[in-house]
């Protein structure tokens, strides 16, 4: 499946230098903790998830979101990128607009 380029990519689906290249940020660029598990974060590709398994999928991919090394870079992009769908920073993408964090000073290429 080829990528929509008028649709942001999940960090979960990015290649180590397109993160490199997103999240510029000082020194090492920290490994999402989604890359292990992309369709934990976007959905599953090929199956119709039941509304229990998308609520049972999301608060894990939540809770992975919690302790992952990237988040607040991943958060930064999120709010840039305006994704419809998955979890971006231990959130759905309309959470995204009203909560607030420590991203004034942070920049996303």
């Amino acid at each position: 499946m080829a990528h929509n380029p008028n649709r942001p990519l999940h960090p979960a689906r990015m290649s180590l230098a397109d993160l490199e290249t997103v999240w510029q940020s000082n020194g090492e660029t920290p490994l999402p903790e989604c890359t292990y598990d992309p369709e934990l974060h976007t959905g599953p590709r090929l199956t119709i998830e039941s509304t229990e398994e998308r609520a049972a999928r999301e608060a894990v991919a939540r809770e992975v979101c919690a302790t992952c090394p990237a988040l607040l870079l991943c958060e930064l992009y999120a709010r840039q990128a305006r994704p419809a769908s998955g979890i971006w920073a231990g959130r759905m993408p309309a959470e995204l607009t009203t909560h607030t964090t420590e991203l004034e000073d942070m920049e996303v290429a």
